[in-house]
């Protein structure tokens, strides 16, 4: 992975952001403002007349957005270690498709596997800004 670092690994594929994933992700988390589920009121109030994402959701997104960017053969667990300095650029309206941008900054070595940090740019589809951008880390065990 070291000789990865500094250098863009991929594009993953497009995913649909739909109502049925943000009145889900509001049901967990509690965070059922109006912005995100109620679509008669985003109709009216809304610059899209939209409903838009939670920004937690987008950035949630992101380990399943990696699996289609690349895998890492012979290894043990993979968590999540955190993110740095994330920014919620542009929200992203409902049916909107987004995907992830992903270059590798940093790979460490650490007991039992390696700190891989990267900084991820989720796109939306037709936009001109991201979603948001990202420094995520995560850390991968050796078998």
């Amino acid at each position: 992975m070291t000789s990865w670092v500094g250098q863009e690994i991929g594009v993953s594929q497009w995913h649909t952001i739909t109502q049925a994933m943000i009145d889900a992700f509001a049901t967990v988390t509690g965070d059922d403002h109006w912005i995100h589920v109620d679509t008669e009121r985003a109709a009216r109030e809304m610059p899209q007349g939209k409903t838009i994402a939670h920004g937690f959701l987008t950035l949630s997104l992101i380990p399943f957005l990696v699996r289609s960017v690349y895998q890492i053969r012979q290894r043990g667990r993979g968590l999540n270690y955190g993110s740095n300095r994330v920014r919620y650029v542009s929200p992203v309206p409902v049916d909107s498709r987004v995907r992830l941008r992903q270059t590798i900054k940093a790979a460490e070595p650490v007991e039992g596997g390696m700190r891989i940090t990267s900084d991820c740019v989720v796109e939306i589809e037709g936009a001109e800004r991201p979603a948001l951008v990202a420094e995520f880390l995560m850390v991968v065990y050796d078998r």
